[in-house]
Formats: structure tokens, sequence, C-alpha cells
């Protein structure tokens, strides 16, 4: 088993809260992750559309798939900043994370979420502090 394989099934076990939320990591390679979360009626908000800390949590979880895909390294996030472009719908989203600056010290990913017919729902700017 390669590195990202372990490194994929570590965090999908490790981390309770997707794990019980049905969001899952479906890729990770050095600087990159994807992540997957099915929608259901206990995701949604009262406007009957995904709730937005779902939509953050997803792009988070994708987010640390990237940001932790270097060997010998820890990442956490130090600030993030979310921009809604429309509703969440359709039966999952998917988050595809990307390392766009890679200090000693901190990193710097772009993540987006998009529906089921690919259309881009928000997009997440995050850094991320090596420890």
């Amino acid at each position: 088993m390669s590195y990202f394989d372990t490194l994929k099934d570590q965090l999908n076990q490790n981390d309770i809260f997707c794990r019980e939320n049905s969001i899952r990591l479906t890729e990770i390679r050095e600087g990159y992750a994807e992540a997957v979360m099915s929608i259901d009626e206990h995701k949604l908000n009262a406007n009957n559309v995904v709730q937005g800390g779902a939509i953050f949590t997803l792009a988070d979880f994708a987010f640390a798939g990237a940001a932790n895909s270097f060997e010998g390294t820890k990442c956490s996030s130090m600030s993030s900043t979310i921009n809604f472009l429309r509703p969440g719908s359709g039966n999952h989203l998917s988050a595809r994370s990307q390392v766009v600056n890679r200090g000693k010290r901190s990193c710097l990913v772009e993540t987006e979420v998009f529906n089921d017919s690919g259309k881009l729902v928000a997009k997440v700017t995050t850094t991320g502090f090596f420890i």
C-alpha cells in the first residue's frame, strides 16, 4: 500500500465527525486531495439546500488531505475564507483541494466544491500551519 493510500485510510478512519456524516477522502497525492459527501435530509437547512457548515466541512476535509500529503509533515488550518457561489443540492458534493504554495512553516491551499452536475458551489482558500 502506498503512502497516499495509507494516509487516506488513516484520515477517513480517524476523523470521526466526517466518517459519521458520510464525508470521505477519495484521492490523495502530493499536494492534492479529493473528498465527497453524500447528501441526505440531515445535511439540509431550512431552505432545503445543503447547510453551509456541511459544505465547509467537506472543503476542510479535502484541505486536510492535500495539506497533510507531504510525507513526514502534519498540518493544521490557521484560517479559511469561503465563498458560496450557488446552493448545494443533488445527491452528493465533491471537493478538490490543491496546495498552491508550500513554505517551511505554512501552506496556501485552494479548494473548490462541486455539485453532482459539476457546477461550482463554493471556493475556499485556507492557510495551513505545519506542526
